[in-house]
């Protein structure tokens, strides 16, 4: 067992902070965050150009050491040695909270094991932000972060967490988004789904609607901007209902004037099922 008193400890040892950092607009920098990259002896930032101008901005001098994914393993050995000397360091990424989506974990695990303080300064994330905007159900939430690239293994991982009752946050890249949506559709159903753009930016938008909708809207357009996804989870309503009363429903829109290819569609987008696995259901 590990008890840490993070500002009552008397260690020789520098601390390692967790800073968040604005996501684009550069109002919601925090006085502690500022005060925290002013008087720390390094800052390990994911892309020292990007931090730099962060800095730059705030006139802030404190020098950058370089850590991202591509150089995480030979770099944490390194900061280790630097905190346990004494120094303090302060860890961020890009935007918003470290150690989302990037090695900061690795340290954060590397600095408990050799007892060095791990201290939290928080302020934006995006998937929070975007979240309690978005129109979904905010609680219970589950955050994903970037989604696989491949067509097989996002499938797959769909397939993984369609079932999942909470309301669920995505990273993805603007260019993949639409190609995003369509598999999401496949797997999912017609759910409901907010895409939001450009978070505290002055382009700031939410696309609110079914995927259907939104795959409409987005068209060929290319997407531009930092872009989350937040998916409405599995419906209750869905965990209820049987195959047959399943059929049932569809035979009786098909009885009340549907073809049976919309009346299939409609009670998979109400229940938030597959339309392929619904229509395979309902012809066997």
């Amino acid at each position: 067992m590990q008890i840490q008193r993070s500002f009552k400890d008397t260690s020789s040892y520098g601390k390692l902070y967790l800073v968040a950092t604005p996501i684009g607009n550069l109002q919601d920098a925090s006085t502690r965050m500022l005060e925290t990259l002013e008087k720390v002896d390094y800052i390990a930032a994911e892309d020292t150009r990007n931090t730099g101008r962060l800095l730059d901005y705030f006139d802030i001098s404190t020098k950058l050491i370089s850590f991202h994914d591509h150089n995480s393993r030979a770099r944490i050995p390194e900061i280790i040695a630097l905190l346990k000397e004494g120094y303090d360091l302060a860890q961020v990424s890009d935007a918003g909270l470290p150690c989302i989506s990037d090695p900061g974990h690795d340290l954060v695990k590397a600095a408990i094991a050799e007892n060095i303080i791990v201290v939290s300064v928080p302020g934006p994330s995006a998937g929070i932000s975007a979240l309690i905007a978005s129109g979904l159900a905010p609680q219970p939430h589950i955050f994903f972060g970037f989604l696989p690239r491949k067509k097989g293994q996002q499938n797959d991982f769909f397939e993984s967490k369609k079932a999942y009752p909470e309301t669920q946050i995505f990273y993805e890249s603007p260019h993949r988004v639409k190609s995003t949506l369509e598999n999401m559709l496949d797997v999912y159903g017609d759910r409901q789904v907010v895409l939001v753009r450009e978070l505290t930016k002055i382009y700031e938008e939410y696309q609110r609607g079914l995927i259907s909708e939104l795959l409409e809207a987005i068209g060929d357009e290319p997407l531009k901007g930092e872009c989350l996804l937040i998916v409405d989870g599995a419906s209750e309503e869905k965990a209820d209902k049987s195959e047959e009363e399943l059929l049932a429903e569809i035979d009786f829109l098909i009885e009340t004037g549907s073809q049976k290819s919309k009346a299939i569609k409609e009670v998979a987008r109400k229940y938030g099922l597959n339309k392929s696995d619904l229509y395979s259901t309902y012809h066997q």
